[in-house]
């Protein structure tokens, strides 16, 4: 491997001492930071990072993203070297490249930029398992392989099958106690409220008293794996619900929902797609969820009304 522009496709395997011989960065820790180049290289190796308990922090998480632990055995992570570098990077205009290390190989996974928020700081182990303050960098792929990474939270077990639907029983979500506000939560992590989790719960409690079953279903999409609001197996729904009827919210429940109505029909299972509202969107937005196929829920003071496209 020459030194210079860089040769790496996502999915080569080569030795990690050669990456260094080749492009330079320091051999140790998790994070190089290679002089006179406007990359920076981190290693992550998930069967390491489970004995110390990190796998329960980093992963391959539901909206894309993947959650990484900075650098430090001991004591509170700070930012420093490595840590301040990945912080910065986008500042910098740097490019980080991901390896996903075994022993000595390195497979190179591809490149990634951070995300917002940049970081979280987490309660982790440290490497003799004392609780300590850690830095949980939020990572965006650009160009990247990123089936070849472990699920957030830990590897999913081996199977045969890319895509997969699995039901599981339902029990109403907690809401007494619920707020979640974005700076709390981790990142990619789905900002709830109480209003969210009220009206899921209702919701569910309608379907019971129309004889309807609601459940949960896991979907596995390679080493990813997403999860609806909600399963209706009865009439194949699959819901995706938000607190607010606003735009915004609406466009982000369109994405969200077809993702997961096309990912359980990979699996084979013809999903119905539908968005669940506390009320009834603006006209505009209506025809635009119907147009894509999408079926809307909307509270009423009876219950709740269906819309199908």
């Amino acid at each position: 491997m020459a030194a210079g522009d860089w040769l790496l496709e996502s999915g080569d395997i080569v030795l990690r001492r050669s990456v260094h011989d080749a492009y330079g960065g320091q051999q140790q820790g998790g994070i190089s930071t290679p002089r006179g180049r406007n990359d920076i290289f981190i290693f992550t190796d998930p069967a390491s990072g489970a004995r110390y308990g990190y796998d329960r922090f980093e992963g391959l998480r539901e909206d894309g993203s993947y959650s990484y632990t900075g650098e430090g055995q001991y004591g509170a992570q700070q930012f420093v070297r490595g840590n301040r570098s990945l912080r910065d990077c986008a500042r910098d205009g740097k490019t980080i490249r991901l390896f996903r290390t075994k022993g000595t190989s390195a497979t190179y996974v591809g490149s990634f930029t951070t995300g917002t928020p940049t970081y979280v700081i987490e309660t982790i182990p440290d490497a003799d398992g004392n609780p300590r303050n850690g830095i949980i960098f939020n990572l965006l792929p650009t160009d990247a392989r990123v089936e070849l990474l472990p699920a957030y939270g830990g590897e999913l077990e081996l199977s045969s099958e890319i895509y997969s639907a699995t039901p599981r029983n339902w029990t109403p979500p907690e809401y007494e106690d619920v707020v979640i506000s974005a700076a709390e939560s981790a990142p990619a992590d789905r900002v709830v409220s109480r209003v969210e989790f009220e009206l899921q719960a209702a919701f569910g409690d309608w379907l019971i008293s129309q004889g309807l079953s609601p459940r949960r279903l896991p979907l596995r999409a390679g080493s990813s794996l997403i999860e609806p609001d909600m399963f209706v197996p009865e009439r194949l729904w699959i819901v995706e619900a938000k607190k607010s009827t606003a735009r915004g919210h609406l466009r982000t429940a369109i994405g969200q929902v077809l993702d997961y109505a096309h990912v359980a029909k990979k699996a084979g299972l013809d999903a119905v797609p539908v968005i669940l509202l506390p009320g009834s969107p603006q006209e505009d937005l209506r025809e635009l969820a119907h147009s894509v196929g999408i079926t809307l829920v909307t509270r009423s003071s009876g219950g709740f009304d269906v819309s199908s496209p």
